[in-house]
Order: C-alpha cells, then sequence, then structure tokens
C-alpha cells in the first residue's frame, strides 16, 4: 500500500473515502467527533498540496434514501473543524455531481451526500464505482473502519485508479499500530477482551493465542466461558449455541501455555437496571435469581495485576454494562489500569466503540497510546483476515 506524503496532488481533484460514520443525536448534532478530527490531516494535507477534494462516507444503514442519516450535518461541523469553506451536495452520483466535481479549484471541498442511499455501494457496483471514479483523478482510502468490507467505494474503486490509489494517513497510522502489537510486541503482552457477547469474538481469540502471553476475559462474555466449565451462572447472558466455542479456546490456549484469565467474582442484580438490588458472588455460584452485570473485587484485583505488569496491552470491550452507576466500576478500573500501565512504558492499544465510549466517559481518552477508529475492521484485522480494501490498495 502506498502512502500520500510523496504523491503531487497540485491542480488535481481527489477523492476521499472518509469514515464518516458518527453518532447523532435526535437534534441531528454530532456527539462524538473524533472520526471527523481523524480525517483531518489527509484532508489537510491534499489541499496545502494544492488538491481539490471531494469528500464520501457512508452514515449508518439506510435501506432508502433518509434525511435522518444525510451527511449534511457533518459538512457544517467540518467546514468548523478545518476553518474553511464545505459545500455539501444532496447526491452522490449523477451528471450534476459530476459537474460540482469537475468545476472544484485548488483548496476547495465538496461533501457528498450518504453513499449508503444506492444499494449499489454495499453490494460493490462495478457502475456505481465507476461513477464516483469519474469525478476524480486521484482516489485515497482513509475509512479504515470501513475496509472490511468490499463495497463501491472501498474495493470496486480502485479498479479505476491503477496507478493512483494511496492510504491517507489515518489509514496507515490504524494499520501500523496494529502491526506494531501483533508483529512486534514487548512482552509480557495482554489482551483485555470484554463486551457482551462471545459469537463475535470467537476467531479473534483463537488468532490471539498466538500473538499474546496471556488473555483475560471479562464482560457479558465471560459467563458463557464460566458455564462452559460447569458454573452456576443465574440468569447472566450465556450464548448456549457457544458454549462448545468456549470449551475449544480454553483448550487451545491450554495447548499453547497461554493463561486464560476469567473473573473470579460477580457484581449481579435481579433486574437490568440501577435500582433493583444487588450481591456480590462468586462468579460460579451466582443465584439463579440474578443476573452477573460487572466483574467484582477481587476479580477487578487480579485483572490489575496482570495488566500493570505488562509491556504491551490490547483493549476491546467493556468488563460489565458499564452505562448504568451500579455496574461501572470494573470497566472504569479496568480502564484505570490500563491508563496507568501506558504511564509505566507499556504500549496500549484500544478499539471497539463501547471501550472508546468508557475511555471518553472516565477521560481516559489522551491517557492510552493509541485509539482505533476502526471496530469491526480491527476486529477482522486481529483474526489475521485480509482486509479486501487494503488488498486493492496494492
Amino acid at each position: 500500500m502506498q502512502g500520500i506524503k510523496t504523491v503531487n496532488f497540485k491542480n488535481k481533484r481527489v477523492i476521499v473515502r472518509a469514515d464518516f460514520n458518527v453518532p447523532l443525536d435526535d437534534s441531528l448534532k454530532i456527539t462524538d467527533i473524533s472520526r471527523l478530527t481523524a480525517a483531518l490531516p489527509t484532508i489537510n494535507f491534499v489541499l496545502g498540496k494544492g488538491g481539490a477534494i471531494i469528500l464520501i462516507s457512508h452514515l449508518g444503514r439506510p435501506a432508502k434514501k433518509d434525511s435522518l442519516l444525510s451527511l449534511k450535518p457533518i459538512a457544517k461541523k467540518l467546514s468548523q473543524l478545518i476553518n474553511r469553506p464545505i459545500e455539501f451536495f444532496n447526491d452522490c452520483v449523477g451528471s450534476e455531481a459530476l459537474q460540482k466535481a469537475k468545476n472544484l479549484h485548488p483548496g476547495e471541498i465538496i461533501l457528498l451526500e450518504n453513499l449508503r442511499f444506492y444499494k449499489d455501494e454495499i453490494l460493490g457496483g462495478v457502475d456505481f464505482a465507476q461513477k464516483l471514479s469519474n469525478m476524480a483523478d486521484i482516489y485515497i482510502n482513509d475509512a479504515f473502519g470501513s475496509s472490511h468490507r468490499a463495497h463501491a467505494s472501498t474495493y470496486t474503486i480502485t479498479q479505476f485508479f491503477k496507478n493512483h490509489k494511496y492510504g491517507g494517513f489515518l489509514l496507515e497510522k490504524e494499520v501500523s499500530s496494529l502491526d506494531s502489537i501483533l508483529v512486534s510486541p514487548k512482552n509480557p503482552f495482554v489482551a483485555v477482551i470484554g463486551g457482551a457477547k462471545i459469537s463475535s469474538k470467537i476467531d479473534v481469540l483463537f488468532s490471539l493465542i498466538q500473538h499474546v502471553d496471556k488473555i483475560i476475559i471479562g464482560g457479558g462474555m465471560a459467563y458463557t466461558f464460566i458455564k462452559a466449565q460447569g458454573g452456576s451462572v443465574g440468569k447472566s447472558l450465556v450464548e448456549e449455541e457457544k458454549l462448545s466455542a468456549a470449551k475449544n479456546i480454553i483448550k487451545k490456549a491450554q495447548e499453547q501455555n497461554i493463561p486464560l484469565i476469567l473473573p473470579v467474582d460477580s457484581v449481579n442484580s435481579l433486574e437490568f437496571n440501577d435500582t433493583s438490588p444487588t450481591c456480590i458472588s462468586d462468579v460460579f455460584n451466582i443465584p439463579e435469581n440474578y443476573m452477573g452485570l460487572d466483574i467484582g473485587p477481587k476479580t477487578i484485583s487480579l485483572f490489575n495485576q496482570h495488566i500493570i505488569s505488562s509491556k504491551t496491552i490490547l483493549w476491546n470491550g467493556p468488563m460489565g454494562v458499564f452505562e448504568l452507576l451500579n455496574f461501572s466500576n470494573g470497566t472504569r478500573l479496568i480502564c484505570e489500569s490500563v491508563c496507568a500501565g501506558t504511564q509505566n512504558g507499556a504500549r496500549s492499544l484500544v478499539g471497539g466503540g463501547d471501550s472508546v465510549a468508557a475511555l471518553k466517559k472516565f477521560d481516559s481518552s489522551d491517557k492510552v497510546s493509541y485509539i482505533s477508529t476502526g471496530g469491526g475492521a480491527m476486529l477482522e484485522y486481529l483474526k489475521g483476515k485480509d482486509l479486501p480494501a487494503l488488498k486493492a490498495l496494492l
């Protein structure tokens, strides 16, 4: 994959495939601008080198054109961030969009409408991709978060820019940060994996066993592992169909001599809220009417010991239902452990929407080495799989 540092952008029209899939509230106000700020280095570099930019992105998963998922609010906020006007156009293909792009002068930017308003985007349509390509001389993919999809704007379009396709600064940074912990980590290397379900993490866990020195498992997914070992977990979340997968992961870790560190106690509640009675129990003996919603104090101490002594830390997924005050303690204190480990010289990489949200909630975004914007793409990369959009840039 070629980067953009040595590319001549002067008087060139440049399509930048960004990832502006940001959260919006009911009034269509952007509640987290991280993905916008992450795109700024590439945008500013191209403009500074005399190029004009056609920005393209998706937002959400619309089945058809939907004003609630328009990129118009993105244009306004992005314009404020770069302190220059950005014209928004309410379509992403067609004769008018093409003319808008061709009329751009160096230093000008246009943001086109949500790519997913067209089903051909997700289908990887060749005709749709060619219409996008006709707008520009150069193509840049700076949307790592969409690189695990063979969509028209990330994969198919590259065939029309055979000698003029590049990875943007964010894309390069994401790949190099992931490679740094997978290819040449400092040891000991611990992976802290949480979240609600094991189903999305099975392949990741099998892959990580080949790379890390130990794996910590927390969050709702831990109860599937506990039940797989004969534990009584009450009404806790368990994926019954994944019990055999959990057993296989445990077996594989034992064969590779990789410690798989599970919770030893659990904070439980009668109901999924902040007002129901709670109790703390051994994780293998949760009362039958209770559900586990957070790791307990003994587990926090155990996890902390392993995290704080590590030199490379990968964190993906919260330790409990951190959105509820009564069950936020585990995630908050593990977050503090990751930050403390970083301060002690460890390299830390945090990814996944909930983990990043936790960092922000606990004012810790600036206390880790790197925050991945990738989400699903990061998990696919950790599985050791080729990402279609990255392969297309080769």
